[in-house]
C-alpha cells in the first residue's frame, strides 16, 4: 500500500500515531519505537504494510520512503509541507476519501522539482476546490450578491468578491477566471501569486 503522510503525532515514549493518505482513505495508524527505525516525516511518500489489531490502531510496518530528490530543496519543502498541513486539516475528520486528493498529490509531487512550487500547488488547490463543488466561477461577491466585473477580490477556498466590499487585494478578473478555468497560472504575476498563495495558506 502506498499513501503520503499527512501528520506525524508523539505519544508515550518514542511511539507514534501516524496519519496517512492513500488513493481511498485517511488511515491513522500506530508506530512502535518510532526513532528506531528509518526516519519518516510529513509529506513523504511511503509505501507500507498495516497490521490489524482489533483492540487499538492498526500497527505501522515494513516502512519503505519513496524519496524525491526535490526533498533536499529546503523552499520547496516548506511549501510541500504547508500544502500537506492544509490537507491534514481538510480530511482529518473523514475516514473514506475519493482519489483526487492523493492524485494531486502524485501529480505535484512528480513536477515539483523542474516547476514552480507556489504555482503548482494553487493550481492543484484550484482543481480540489472544483472537484468538491466549491469553485465559484459566477463571479458574484458573497457580500453584496452583485455581478463582478472588473477587479476581484478573493476571500479563504477563494471566495469571490468586490474590492470595495472587503477592501482587499484587487486581481484582474480576467486572469483569475483564467485561472479557474484552465488551472493554470500562466498569466499571473508573481506578486499575484504571492497574494493568492497567502490566502490558500487560510485553509480549504
Amino acid at each position: 500500500m502506498q499513501g503520503y503522510i499527512l501528520r506525524i503525532q508523539k505519544v508515550k515514549d518514542e511511539d507514534l500515531i501516524v496519519y496517512i493518505l492513500t488513493n481511498e482513505h485517511v488511515v491513522k495508524s500506530y508506530r512502535f519505537y518510532g526513532a528506531r527505525h528509518a526516519v519518516i516525516m510529513m509529506g513523504y511518500k511511503i509505501d507500507f504494510e498495516l497490521i490489524s489489531n482489533t483492540q487499538f490502531l492498526p500497527h505501522l510496518r515494513n516502512i519503505l520512503h519513496l524519496g524525491f530528490s526535490w526533498l533536499t530543496d529546503r523552499d520547496k519543502l516548506i511549501i510541500w509541507q504547508q500544502f500537506i498541513r492544509l490537507l491534514y486539516d481538510h480530511l482529518k475528520d473523514v475516514d473514506n476519501v475519493d482519489e483526487i486528493y492523493f492524485n494531486e498529490l502524485d501529480f505535484c509531487a512528480s513536477r515539483l522539482l523542474k516547476q514552480n512550487a507556489k504555482r503548482l500547488i494553487l493550481e492543484s488547490y484550484v482543481r480540489i476546490l472544483e472537484h468538491e463543488g466549491r469553485l465559484h466561477n459566477e463571479f458574484e461577491c458573497f457580500l453584496c450578491d452583485e455581478v463582478i466585473s472588473s477587479q476581484v477580490s478573493l476571500t479563504r477556498a477563494f471566495l469571490p468578491a468586490h474590492t470595495h466590499c472587503i477592501s482587499s487585494y484587487a486581481f484582474d478578473l480576467s486572469k483569475i477566471k483564467y485561472l479557474f478555468e484552465h488551472k493554470s497560472t500562466l498569466y499571473l504575476e508573481d506578486d499575484e501569486i504571492e497574494q493568492l498563495y497567502q490566502i490558500l495558506l487560510d485553509g480549504f
